[in-house]
């Protein structure tokens, strides 16, 4: 370490620190953030004369003459341009385009992450507004919309007019809109909080930039009072009659009054709204505001006053920033890309006032309901309740785009300017849905299935975690499930409050107390039948019955006051396995439990047998599992083919592990003889027909294998767990095969929604059994 560096605080330590992690993650293990990927097959020369020529003609002769079939044959229709001249670059200022090319990047990242649209960005060397206005109004059949981004104040301003006369496609510019947007919303749900109307009360403002004026204008669309708007920049107040910096955007808020400074004005000011600089907000000022101040200090790094400060002062006032380590952050996250998702799928020609004020409502809502567990984990298992502290929604809420995407969509419509309306918008929410939450498609089945019995009752044993409580939420409102909760229902009452749950216990859902059960004396003496020869003496039932949730939501299964069991959210599977198989136990003529897991990855499903239980099966075992794995991926409106796997291909080898599984084929085929099903055969034969076939060119298998059945629990969850981090894939399981009623162990890792997914398919396999 430098003497330099020595001598630095411990800020400019860390951002020193910060700044090397940047450059080194911008760097390795490739420069910059994007990549472009084709989304069409180029395997062969079939594929090479489809994709070009001559087959792309085709294409190209449809759209010119009928150009709205580009978003039918091209990726157009998903495809936004983020177009910079680097004026004004987040806090840096005038950098350049070059320099501004890694945000333009990261705009483009989380416009894929977000909503996954696709992004070009586009850095252009032209400072002035003509030159930017010829430059991107050219770029039109390339995209489906345009996101200005760091353009400087005025000329943002003129720009974005005038591309909005000259384009039929979205323009919008992020810094003004998406920061007014978030800004309105945030004011909204203070306001409601201090039960004040937005037409009466005082706004004052400091700064005058893109961002600001596009904040006040919003609100005043919304409602709010131009009169009761007071604006500084640095030359002050802007009043009438003012000619230092003045500009025809900013006159509209030219005050008539004498007063020139921000401690003459802020008197009695409802609302401050900061996007200048640091500190430019005493605290003394805030003793002048009104009762219950809503206080935006946005500038960034440093904002107009800290937090701290701020509730030091003034107690009762509800604070915004724009910083990620500080409660209400205004992040322009929340509102682009699902702007940007909504006007894309409907065809809108613009971003109009009304898709904007449809957008703040949808994201004031929002910040009402219950806060999901993606949000909650982003602060840390914070409890986010509406209120002071969170007038805003999480940028991790998934929701947002349920929400934002449909309400602009349908504010489109209605205003004429959706070339392609949406005609079914239950349809669009799913098909959002299927993005949000990857399981959704492929669960659907199972939810289907589960909704068209009468409801089934699931109990859960671990009824006082967090993910259990989110998940039975779900599942009554979405009308699957009965769930019942085993835990103290103090405690669970307790936790529904702090997780800002509407559902209670007893009234909407039952709860197994273990510490006061009246039906302890009948599950103890049920409990000691099924163990009492296997080590367990009456006083040990009794332990085991009031202290293990797993073995009183076992009882509650075995004697019909339960459906379907679902357990393993806490502990380890092992302990949960021996509780399932002592007192469920197995189906009449299953040997063995087993474990199926599904991944689900931009590839499509593929299920994985057996990932947790049997260490080293036999042939029988691992036939067994096979025909269990593959009747359980039939419930899922799939077709099996199943790749017995190994390290021989074959016959390649001679091992006993590839011995084992040229067993299991042929056990396997005896039972069910219409399956596709082949093997033994390594990896990429399984995944790849073309390589299958080299080997084996009449295999019984055909295309790509969507079931693996591996020869032991080694090979089974490595595979599993390296192919779920390498595509980033959803687990949804493990699903537990053999039982003989419903029950399923999950895993500690498991996300609220995998909860809800395995209760959907515990309910709908108990509506096929008949008790």
């Amino acid at each position: 370490m430098t003497d330099e560096q020595k001598n630095m605080s411990e800020e400019d330590k860390a951002r020193l620190d910060l700044d090397q992690q940047a450059l080194f993650f911008h760097r390795y293990p490739r420069p910059g953030k994007l990549e472009i990927q084709a989304t069409k097959p180029l395997g062969n020369q079939r594929d090479l004369a489809l994709a070009y020529s001559p087959g792309v003609a085709a294409p190209c002769l449809e759209i010119r003459d009928n150009p709205d079939t580009a978003v039918d044959y091209t990726a157009r229709g998903n495809l936004v341009g983020v177009v910079s001249n680097g004026t004004a670059v987040l806090g840096l200022g005038n950098i350049g385009p070059l320099a501004s090319k890694p945000v333009m990047e990261g705009k483009a990242v989380l416009f894929k992450k977000f909503a996954g649209i696709d992004v070009f960005d586009i850095e252009i060397d032209a400072p002035g507004v003509d030159d930017m206005v010829s430059t991107i109004s050219a770029l039109e059949p390339t995209f489906g919309g345009i996101n200005l981004e760091d353009i400087k104040a005025p000329e943002c301003f003129e720009v974005e007019r005038r591309l909005r006369e000259k384009m039929n496609i979205p323009v919008f510019h992020d810094d003004q809109h998406g920061t007014a947007i978030i800004v309105a919303a945030a004011i909204i749900n203070g306001l409601e909080l201090a039960g004040k109307k937005l037409e009466a009360v005082k706004i004052v403002a400091s700064g005058a930039g893109a961002a600001a004026l596009a904040c006040l204008n919003l609100l005043v669309a919304l409602g709010a009072r131009r009169e009761n708007i007071w604006v500084h920049d640095i030359e002050g107040l802007v009043y009438k009659g003012r000619e230092v910096l003045m500009d025809p955007w900013k006159s509209v808020y030219a005050q008539e009054s004498d007063k020139r400074k921000l401690d003459e004005s802020i008197g009695g000011a409802d609302v401050f709204l900061g996007l200048s600089a640091a500190g430019v907000l005493k605290p003394e000022l805030l003793k002048q505001m009104a009762e219950k101040p809503l206080i935006m200090a946005l500038a960034n790094p440093t904002p107009e006053i800290m937090p701290d400060l701020a509730r030091a002062e003034r107690p009762d006032a509800m604070i915004c920033t724009g910083r990620s380590d500080f409660p209400n952050q205004v992040n322009n996250v929340l509102c682009f890309p699902y702007i940007f998702r909504g006007a894309l799928d409907c065809g809108a020609t613009t971003i109009n006032e009304e898709m904007k004020m449809a957008t703040v409502k949808a994201i004031a809502a929002l910040a009402r309901e219950e806060v999901n567990e993606a949000a909650a984990k982003a602060r840390g298992g914070e409890a986010l309740v509406f209120g002071p502290n969170y007038l805003i929604p999480s940028p991790f809420d998934q929701r947002l785009m349920l929400r934002i995407a449909p309400a602009v969509a349908k504010a489109a419509a209605e205003t004429g300017v959706a070339l392609r309306p949406i005609a079914d918008f239950d349809a669009y929410v799913e098909q959002l849905s299927r993005f949000v939450y990857r399981s959704g498609f492929i669960m659907k089945p199972i939810f289907n299935a589960a909704k068209a019995s009468p409801r089934k009752r699931v109990i859960f044993a671990e009824g006082e975690d967090e993910r259990v409580l989110r998940a039975a939420q779900f599942l009554l409102e979405d009308n699957t499930a009965i769930p019942i909760l085993i835990g103290r229902p103090q405690i669970i009452e307790a936790r529904l409050k702090r997780y800002g749950l509407r559902i209670r216990p007893d009234k909407d859902f039952a709860v197994v107390n273990p510490e006061d059960d009246p039906r302890f004396r009948e599950y103890v003496d049920e409990y000691f039948a099924c163990v009492g020869r296997l080590g367990i003496n009456p006083e040990g039932a009794k332990t085991m019955v009031r202290t293990n949730n797993t073995v009183i939501g076992a009882l509650a299964v075995r004697l019909d006051h339960a459906d379907a069991l679902i357990c393993g959210v806490e502990g380890r599977y092992d302990r949960h396995l021996r509780d399932v198989s002592q007192i469920i136990g197995k189906k009449p003529g299953v040997h063995a439990f087993s474990g199926l897991s599904l991944l689900i990855s931009q590839r499509g499903a593929i299920f994985f047998a057996d990932t947790f239980i049997t260490h080293d099966p036999t042939p029988e075992e691992v036939a067994e599992t096979a025909v269990l794995a593959a009747r359980a991926i039939q419930r899922f409106g799939i077709t099996p083919r199943v790749a017995l796997v190994s390290h021989s291909n074959f016959g390649s080898r001679d091992s006993a592990s590839a011995r084992k599984m040229r067993a299991a084929l042929q056990l396997v085929q005896d039972q069910m003889p219409d399956l596709e099903i082949d093997g033994e055969m390594q990896g990429g034969s399984a995944l790849n027909e073309a390589l299958r076939k080299r080997a084996m060119p009449n295999s019984t298998l055909s295309g790509e294998a969507n079931l693996l059945v591996f020869p032991n629990l080694d090979a089974a969850n490595i595979s599993l767990g390296l192919t779920r981090t390498m595509m980033d894939a959803l687990h949804v399981g493990p699903i537990m095969l053999g039982a003989r009623l419903p029950a399923h162990i999950l895993s500690s890792t498991v996300t609220s929604r995998g909860v809800v997914n395995m209760a959907a398919l515990a309910v709908a396999e108990a509506s096929q059994i008949e008790r």
